[in-house]
């Protein structure tokens, strides 16, 4: 056994498809194929369910799995723990966010690139839930997600204050006449919204229904992207957060602020409590923490 087809067994994983993890891998599928059912052979135990092509993993693949992760993860703390002792913080830092809140991730991940330019980043938008459930697993390594239903006992977080609401248009198919908007105003004009599940979608709802509104959107999903795109091409207007940066992406796109609009809990940066938890994570935790007490940050 050795680490490569650990990361092959993880990949297959990630992906669900055994040539898009070979591709993950800079391997052939052959290859990849035949080093897993080498594994499968040392381990005299059938990981992978196959047929014409991949269909999950067995009962026992999914045990050796946890455990594959656990391995993972405890490599690459000791090669980040390698790189800190000669005073370098290289590596992946695996980072799930929340697709709106008043954060911009590129808060954290710009000037982490700037001190730290051996350091990577992979990006991954989830619910908070989805977030939660990846630290436990040891999935991801830091989440910035809603602090609604995290336990104390099992994180610990940096709060960064409450998400703020603002409704994006495009000044060429909207305009509007007045400096902020209530509610009311809001529930009138056709709405590109989150898909259901979300903290953020469930906040509006609640501001919605507070009120006696029941605006049905007229478009749905669960990509920040879709949605901007949606409103650039005059379908719909979005509530989205302020000072996310949205609209500098078009000189067409415009927010207003929604009186008394914001999610019902505030957002934070977690880090999961418990062991094996990598030197990387350590350290991005800990220059956070001053990254976000600078002010303007």
């Amino acid at each position: 056994m050795d680490i490569k087809q650990l990361k092959f067994l993880i990949a297959l994983d990630q992906t669900r498809h055994f040539g898009k993890a070979a591709e993950l891998c800079h391997v052939t599928q052959p290859t990849l194929s035949m080093r897993l059912r080498n594994l499968e052979d040392e381990l005299d135990l059938v990981l992978v369910a196959r047929g014409q092509r991949f269909e999950g993993f067995t009962e026992a693949g999914e045990r050796v799995l946890a455990w594959a992760r656990t391995l993972m993860a405890a490599y690459d703390g000791l090669q980040s723990e390698a790189a800190s002792c000669r005073g370098q913080l290289v590596g992946s830092l695996r980072l799930g966010t929340v697709p709106l809140s008043s954060l911009n991730p590129m808060a954290l991940v710009a000037p982490l690139s700037r001190q730290h330019p051996e350091l990577c980043f992979q990006l991954t938008s989830m619910s908070s839930e989805q977030i939660l459930d990846g630290m436990s697993r040891n999935k991801i390594d830091l989440g910035l997600c809603y602090l609604e239903q995290v336990e104390p006992d099992q994180f610990d977080w940096i709060e960064l204050g409450a998400t703020t609401m603002g409704l994006l248009y495009d000044t060429r198919h909207f305009q509007f006449d007045k400096a902020e908007l209530t509610w009311e105003d809001v529930s009138h004009v056709p709405l590109g919204l989150l898909t259901q599940g979300m903290h953020y979608r469930h906040s509006i709802a609640l501001s919605f229904s507070s009120r006696g509104l029941d605006p049905r959107p007229i478009v749905e999903s669960d990509s920040t992207f879709q949605l901007v795109q949606a409103v650039g091409a005059g379908i719909c207007c979005a509530i989205m957060p302020l000072h996310s940066g949205v609209e500098s992406l078009s000189d067409y796109l415009r927010i207003l602020p929604v009186a008394n609009a914001k999610t019902t809990a505030p957002i934070g940066l977690l880090m999961r409590r418990a062991e094996p938890r990598s030197a990387l994570a350590e350290k991005c935790f800990e220059e956070a923490r001053a990254i976000f007490a600078t002010p303007g940050s």
